[in-house]
């Protein structure tokens, strides 16, 4: 939707030049109007021209009659969550017909509610139960943008990204790594050179991926210079005025519409610092003159709408500029007609000519002036009802130190924007512990670093949010011993996701030997976090043992959940160990007491239930690992916490019982929400699942590119347990993108050796098996079967189902590849029919393609063709369609020409034409689909 005065506009600032640039606008709506979406980065100095060419997009947009949504980050508003989103949005959807979203379902409403105020009649009735969570709001931010282009295409344009808060640039991430599904094109300008690092590599990511495409902007020519400034200045005139403004629309225009007076100083002084960039001496004299030109009580309004905000509704700024309300609306007639400042298209909100305007005249503004007039802007929006997170921004900039209703107004702020925008709600509580009077009680304090560090940590400013825990430590009072403990065990944590395992083991160590009471919930909860601690430093026993003691301490306390969650806890920390009989026994005890927690319980300790359910897996316990996986899914998602890791244990589940479209949504929302708060350790676990699912599926680009994003975030922790799981999920994506060899060097250097030492307990079948799989591909024979007698050794000591398939068909491949089809197909059928009585389709598909194999090589065409058959079926089912192809090209004969001369091309010339016979049998036509 064009702004009303835009034809003004555009006569203001004529487009000359620019052929190029706009050929790839036009290409852009061409595509949009097949229907396919896209984005597109305008980048150029401040001035350059970016805005110009954003509003020839819209206005071409508009005249194929799409829909056209602006909106413009803002310096001085730089730190109000999704603001420029907001600007876009927030008016359109106040007048949207209420049935256009009736396909939002409630959570999505309710996401939707927190981020656009006039949305929020639409969350009306909503609970709290699903709201505030970042990747839950980027996916409803997406579900609303295909919503919106059904009718028509929909063009957003979003100018001055550069200025973009921290929420602003997570969901911009969010919409280009996964864009909306619908005729969504998302247009935006930059200043390259005052791009946050986040922003810069968002972009560069994008651009790399082909998801955005990048329009430079340069100066114009002399010719064009001259078509712009027009006949009024000519000769050596424009000449100077081209060589000042060195070709840059808004300083000619600039320099050009305000000639210099006697006295008014030289335009040859050199540059001066404006909005956080260089610009020639000539353009702010220039503006300097122009500001000038109006009388006192016009610049003070002026002044005050710079405060106000951009937009700026003309109320605010009286209220900032301590005017009444008629005396505003004259001097605004005044700057409407002097061309600084433009109506938009919403009534009573008004814009600045150019970000650089309204810099200027807020720089020149007296500065102790500029503090009341935040402070009557924020009393003027208390007076109307705004809420803290409005009122916020002039709060901080205005508010004395002591004033306690102002430290409540950006604590409120704060928690507003806590789960959304962490950031911002960090900048804010760090705003209120400055204000906070020393009077204040030491629990007030306490209260507003915790929740600083909270913030931080969401953030992924580990650092900082360590710092605030330790300066919580040193604030509380010496007889708070439970607040204490909390945080203790809060800085542990931290410091583990930081790398420093050993400070935090001796943290809780010295905390746990310090209580009086080994006994108490506070003690359990410090023992299942040496456990964690364990884990990350890959020692299994200790895990173990310190897992055992937290049930031994939880038990008598008859707190449910602490000992449903040390009980399945201890489950799985048997299985890391490789005691799959202490394992056995105890999931019986963990998996009672986690069935008896209420839901609200689970809610407090969701590692119970996810635990339980990765134990089971591996158990061989697929139906209950999968019913015990949901229900936690579900319950995490009713309460808010489903943003990670649970994501990454459910998708892993899925995948493994074959539903793999599934795994694949719900890790993908896992890996989006993992990358948020920068949390190394569960992105690479998230991307590691999700690079298998891929694999299983035959999505081999996919798979490759999680497998080696994993391995990065591997590669920059310590030795923790990750690099192996990532290595092993790289060498399958490698394997199956037709790599053997690397795929080999892969596993080996990532998980401790040709025998895969450190991958533990049961998953080490599972890799020794893709071990001898790439040994057999690059042509290493005697290697393969020293892996195949290693995972067979392995799936011995453990007696477990899904090892003994994994080893059976490692085996099998060897013998295949000696010429024993007899042995291979036996063992392969073993595989099969054991994985498929465990639940694990895909496993016991992809074994039933090397038992047919190993039949038809053995002469068995009939029962070849239907175990492939059934394979390609199974295959289908799961959604693994590159699987499936592989199991029917198994069926049909080659092409002549692509058959080898030798004697291993002869006996598989034989082996796809006994196949391709017994397939006729069944009434198929040789090489056809079922």
């Amino acid at each position: 939707m064009l702004p009303p005065d835009s034809t003004m506009a555009f006569s203001v600032e004529r487009l000359v030049g620019r052929a190029a640039e706009i050929g790839m606008l036009e290409h852009a709506l061409d595509e949009l109007k097949e229907r396919r979406g896209g984005a597109i980065e305008l980048a150029g100095e401040p001035g350059i021209g970016k805005t110009r060419l954003l509003r020839e997009l819209g206005a071409r947009a508009d005249a194929q009659g799409q829909t056209v949504l602006s909106g413009s980050a803002s310096e001085l508003e730089r730190e109000l969550p999704f603001w420029v989103f907001v600007d876009a949005l927030d008016d359109y959807l106040q007048g949207l017909d209420p049935r256009r979203l009736a396909a939002l379902d409630e959570a999505d409403r309710a996401q939707l509610g927190h981020l656009f105020p006039s949305f929020d009649d639409h969350a009306a009735g909503v609970g709290p139960g699903l709201r505030d969570e970042r990747f839950r709001t980027h996916r409803a931010v997406r579900q609303l943008f295909e919503l919106l282009a059904v009718p028509k295409p929909l063009v957003l344009v979003l100018d001055d990204l550069h200025w973009a808060d921290a929420a602003t640039i997570e969901l911009l991430g969010s919409l280009l790594r996964s864009p909306p599904a619908a005729a969504v094109l998302i247009a935006i300008a930059v200043r390259p050179r005052q791009l946050p690092a986040r922003l810069s590599g968002t972009l560069e990511r994008a651009i790399r991926t082909g998801a955005m495409s990048r329009v430079e902007l340069g100066a114009l020519s002399a010719p064009e210079a001259q078509q712009l400034i027009g006949e009024a200045v000519k000769g050596r005139a424009a000449e100077a005025l081209y060589a000042e403004s060195a070709g840059n629309p808004f300083y000619l225009q600039q320099l050009a519409r305000a000639p210099l007076r006697p006295g008014a100083g030289g335009r040859g002084a050199g540059s001066v610092s404006l909005s956080g960039v260089e610009v020639p001496g000539g353009v702010a004299a220039a503006l300097t003159e122009e500001f000038a030109l109006l009388v006192e009580s016009t610049r003070r309004v002026l002044e005050g709408a710079s405060v106000a905000g951009d937009p700026f509704e003309p109320e605010l700024a009286a209220a900032a500029a301590g005017v009444s309300e008629n005396d505003a609306l004259e001097a605004l007639d005044e700057l409407l007609r002097r061309d600084l400042v433009r109506g938009t298209e919403v009534p009573r909100r008004f814009r600045f000519r150019h970000p650089l305007v309204r810099a200027a005249v807020y720089d020149g503004a007296p500065g102790a002036w500029r503090l009341g007039a935040h402070e009557r802007c924020a009393a003027a929006l208390a007076v109307r009802g705004a809420p803290a997170a409005e009122r916020a921004h002039h709060v901080e900039r205005s508010a004395r130190h002591g004033d306690t209703a102002a430290v409540e107004v950006l604590r409120e702020a704060a928690r507003s924007a806590a789960q959304r925008a962490p950031v911002s709600a960090a900048r804010l509580y760090g705003a209120a512990l400055r204000l906070l009077p020393e009077t204040a009680p030491a629990t007030e304090r306490v209260g507003l670093v915790s929740a600083l560090g909270e913030a931080h940590s969401a953030a992924g400013q580990f650092d900082e949010a360590h710092a605030a825990v330790l300066d919580g430590l040193d604030l509380l009072p010496a007889g708070d011993s439970a607040s204490r403990l909390r945080l203790t065990a809060r800085c542990a944590v931290l410091e583990s996701i930081l790398g420093r395992h050993q400070q935090a083991h001796a943290r809780v160590r010295n905390a746990l030997d310090g209580l009086s009471d080994a006994g108490s919930p506070e003690a359990v909860e410090l023992m299942l976090v040496l456990g964690l601690d364990a884990f990350y430093r890959r020692d299994y026993g200790s895990m173990r043992d310190w897992t055992k003691r937290a049930l031994a301490a939880a038990k008598p306390l008859g707190h449910r959940s602490l000992t449903a969650t040390a009980a399945a806890t201890l489950v799985l920390a048997n299985l890391l160990a490789g005691d799959v009989a202490a394992a056995r026994t105890g999931r019986d005890e963990a998996a009672s007491l986690v069935a008896a927690l209420s839901d609200a319980e689970l809610a407090l300790h969701l590692d119970a239930g996810a635990n339980l359910a990765r134990a089971a897996l591996y158990l061989d316990r697929y139906d209950e690992a999968g019913a015990l996986a949901e229900r936690t899914l579900a319950v995490a998602r009713a309460t808010g916490q489903d943003a990670f890791p649970v994501p990454y244990w459910v998708g892993t589940v899925r995948f493994m019982r074959g539903r793999l479209a599934e795994a694949a949504e719900l890790l993908d929302a896992g890996v989006e929400a993992a990358r948020l708060p920068g949390y190394p350790e569960v992105l690479g676990w998230s991307l590691t699942s999700r690079s298998l699912a891929a694999t299983a599926a035959g999505d081999t680009a996919a798979a490759l590119a999680c497998a080696e994003e994993g391995m990065d975030v591997a590669r920059k922790l310590d030795a923790g347990p990750l690099a192996p799981w990532c290595g092993a999920a790289l060498a399958a994506a490698l394997f199956a993108a037709g790599e053997p060899r690397r795929a080999v060097e892969e596993l080996v250097a990532s998980a401790g050796g040709d025998q895969l030492a450190e991958i533990p307990g049961p998953w080490r079948v599972n890799y020794l098996e893709l071990l001898t799989r790439c040994w057999l591909a690059s042509g290493r024979r005697d290697e393969a079967s020293h892996a195949a007698a290693g995972a067979e050794a392995v799936a011995d000591t453990l007696d477990l189902r899904l090892p003994r398939a994994m080893a059976d068909r490692a085996v099998a491949a060897v013998a295949l590849d000696r010429g024993d089809a007899a042995t291979a197909a036996t063992r392969a059928l073993a595989s099969a029919a054991t994985a498929d009585a465990v639940g694990a389709v895909v496993e016991g598909a992809l074994s039933r393609i090397l038992a047919g194999r190993s039949l038809g090589e053995a002469g068995d065409r009939e029962h070849a063709a239907a175990e492939l058959q059934r394979a390609a079926a199974d295959l289908e089912a799961c959604g693994a369609p590159a699987q499936r192809d592989a199991a029917e090209r198994e069926l049909r004969p080659p092409r002549p020409s692509a058959a080898p001369a030798d004697a291993a091309g002869n006996a598989g010339r034989r082996r796809w034409d006994r196949l391709a016979h017994g397939t006729r049998a069944r009434g198929r036509p040789p090489g056809g689909r079922p």
